[in-house]
């Protein structure tokens, strides 16, 4: 009989698997057992138990009367674990056998663990809880960024300057994998130049396992030069001779890694191309170990792989040149026997044009039979953007598809939120979030309930917001004066707008800005005041994005604009969960049609926030013309410069023609009832629509399914 466990051994076991990161019922069990602590480790339950050994644990959790909740809370959680009553047992059980292997550059999985950047990442690790939830046979590889994204620090003169901070693996729910005698498991890669070695960790994500590549190999130093150690070290740093090794590393190494820990994946699903080398490497094993000729690997590979393109941004998309293939490449193209230009063609448009470079996106179409964009829009979009891979075929016949991005409802939903919807939709409603049934009478709960709650999550984002003001004032060194004025910066009861996202310049962070008199006018009209807090990092080496960035700021601080309209530095999952459930409108002005998809006004939906955006990405999709606000009409001018003017007149005539004046038109109770009424129809006619379980379904549905060989669909699959 294996000995009883105490707490401190169950919370171990809790704090050692992501599962807990997405309930919240155990985020206040460690939340509670030290608030302050809790926040400044950056919610990471493993440090924070380092502090708390089991007697001082004992202690602590007889003082807060802890015990029953947390051992309910690992009762959940084997249970969960256990369970095989999933909708992935039912329609997916065939992927048990074989499962798919899911490839992504970055996971944002939770604030504490940063080898994240943006709305990518944040993706992958949405994907990857839902995956788990529903139960779906899914494992996933990535890299592991010591370093990870950099923590923005916005200097008084409102320039963006990067901190990295060294990751170390034990304060990680992190566990090396090993060989079946022990030892440590290792893969390698073979160069031209020379051989790269990495190890595996193993991270768990609920029922997913998440393999991540680390070539930060301290033990047998001699085994990885100090280029190769620092391969590893950050998320899209360094020129394009690290890009294409961290790559090779995550699609070649990601597949290899697989292999020595027993997985042969049935489907590989290439999360952005980042990860198509991952088919070369399918495409030499089956090779090598079915003796098939190179077209017969490829064919069966193509088969079994999807792909998911998520930019319409030409920059988005890597691309190297023929040498610095051929020194990465080149030992895989002797193995698939293959000539330097017939490698080089896998990855040209033209595979005749020697002067065209080698993409990584490319690679990927023709490396999976099934591949989509992540909305209607983006799916209409790529066809056209990659029409000439297939020039034989009319637009509408390319083999692209869409699946429109979804939110992991449990990690977004506020809890003040989930405690209102527990009250008033369906018993066990988040496990069956994806289904409209779930969300249809939503426009039958009592306005007085929904608004109360927003307007208590809103209070909650104010006195955040005050508290990171007050920490940026003291160390950037301002006068007490302007310290204690942080402590009154924002009003509950005035409009408050939120714009938060990657500070790129199609983004468009300061389009609210170009007639900077009358944008004034709104924000400090004194019947009818609108606030905004703008957050976003601009890429280290993109010298526009700073400066746009940088414009903002200033502005924040000039005297006319101070106490209304501020900018949050670090903006990472903590400061975003923040920002999408306590804003009353989000903004989100890209030109269109460079916004793929967007996530953070589905999330903001799910909050009882409204969106206010171009009709580009999910929103395209989404908006009805009562649950939101749209910028402009979805028509695109040929010139730049006047879409640019003309979306941010349309702008600033939705703000004063709509938005405020139905914000600010009340009752006798004081109640916006029009604007509530939007809200619920935001939140019944999108909640299931935009939320990771269903995209999920439908990729199970429309892709994995169809890839393992088990039904058909068309997904734009034409013969």
């Amino acid at each position: 009989m294996s000995p009883k466990k105490d707490i401190h051994d169950k919370l171990s076991e809790l704090a050692g698997n992501l599962w807990w990161s997405w309930q919240p019922d155990v985020t206040a069990i460690f939340r509670e057992i030290d608030p302050i602590r809790w926040s400044e480790l950056s919610h990471n339950p493993i440090l924070l138990l380092r502090e708390y050994p089991p007697e001082r644990l004992e202690e602590r959790a007889r003082e807060e009367m802890l015990h029953s909740r947390i051992n309910a809370a690992y009762r959940d959680w084997q249970d969960y674990m256990s369970s095989s009553n999933t909708w992935g047992d039912i329609h997916a059980g065939v992927l048990g056998f074989r499962p798919v292997a899911y490839f992504s550059a970055e996971f944002g999985l939770h604030e504490s663990f940063r080898i994240y950047s943006g709305g990518l990442g944040v993706l992958a690790g949405d994907h990857l809880k839902s995956a788990s939830d529903l139960g779906i046979p899914l494992v996933a590889v990535g890299l592991f960024y010591n370093e990870g994204y950099f923590k923005q620090v916005v200097k008084e003169d409102g320039w963006q300057s990067e901190e990295y901070i060294h990751a170390n693996p034990a304060d990680l729910p992190m566990n090396e994998v090993s060989n079946p005698d022990g030892s440590e498991l290792r893969i390698q890669l073979e160069t031209r130049t020379g051989v790269i070695h990495a190890k595996v960790w193993q991270m768990d994500v609920g029922r997913i396992p998440l393999y991540l590549l680390d070539t930060n190999i301290d033990e047998n130093i001699d085994e990885n030069n100090e280029e190769d150690r620092k391969l590893t070290s950050r998320l899209y740093g360094g020129d394009q001779r690290m890009r294409i090794r961290q790559e090779l590393l995550l699609g070649i190494g990601g597949v290899r890694a697989l292999n020595a820990v027993g997985i042969l994946p049935r489907v590989v699903h290439m999360n952005e191309g980042h990860s198509a080398f991952a088919g070369l490497e399918i495409i030499r094993s089956r090779m090598v170990n079915d003796g098939l000729s190179f077209h017969d690997a490829h064919r069966e590979t193509q088969a079994s792989g999807v792909f998911t393109t998520h930019t319409p941004v030409p920059a988005g998309h890597d691309r190297f040149d023929g040498e610095l293939v051929e020194e990465h490449l080149g030992p895989i193209r002797d193995s698939l026997g293959l000539e330097y230009n017939d490698l080089l063609a896998l990855g040209r448009v033209d595979p005749q044009n020697h002067s065209e470079s080698f993409c990584m996106t490319v690679l990927a179409f023709k490396t999976a039979r099934r591949a989509n964009g992540v909305s209607n829009l983006h799916g209409i979009v790529s066809r056209r953007m990659w029409q000439s891979l297939w020039p034989w075929r009319s637009e509408e016949e390319v083999p692209v598809g869409h699946i429109t991005n979804g939110v992991h409802v449990s990690t977004w939903l506020a809890q003040p939120m989930r405690v209102f919807y527990d009250r008033v939709l369906p018993e066990n409603w988040s496990r069956r979030s994806g289904d409209p049934i779930v969300f249809s009478k939503f426009d039958e709960v009592r306005p007085t309930e929904l608004w109360e709650t927003h307007q208590s999550l809103k209070s909650r984002l104010i006195l955040f917001a005050r508290h990171r003001l007050l920490v940026q004032a003291k160390r950037n060194g301002l006068s007490d004066e302007q310290i204690q004025a942080t402590q009154s910066t924002l009003d509950p009861q005035h409009l408050l707008i939120g714009f938060a996202r990657r500070f790129a310049p199609y983004k468009r962070a300061d389009l609210v800005l170009r007639d900077l008199e009358l944008f004034e006018q709104l924000v400090c009209d004194d019947d009818r005041p609108v606030q905004f807090i703008f957050a976003g990092k601009a890429h280290p080496a993109d010298e526009q994005g700073k400066q746009i960035m940088q414009r903002i700021f200033k502005m924040t601080q000039e005297s006319r604009f101070r106490g209304r309209v501020v900018f949050l530095e670090d903006y990472d999952m903590k400061l975003g969960r923040r920002l999408v459930q306590g804003v009353d409108v989000w903004l989100n002005n890209p030109r269109r049609p460079y916004e793929a998809s967007g996530t953070s006004g589905q999330k903001v939906v799910l909050n009882g926030g409204l969106n206010l955006s171009v009709l580009d990405g999910w929103w395209a999709e989404a908006y009805d013309g009562q649950n939101g606000f749209a910028i402009g009409d979805g028509q695109i001018h040929a010139n730049q410069e006047v879409q640019d003017q003309r979306d941010a007149d349309s702008l600033m005539e939705t703000l004063r023609k709509e938005v405020i004046p139905l914000y600010y038109t009340r009752n006798d109770d004081d109640l916006p009832l029009e604007w509530i009424n939007k809200m619920k129809r935001a939140v019944r006619t999108l909640g299931w629509r935009f939320n990771a379980d269903r995209m999920v379904m439908d990729y199970v549905k429309s892709a994995y399914l169809p890839a393992s060989g088990s039904e058909s669909c068309d997904m734009r699959i034409i013969p």
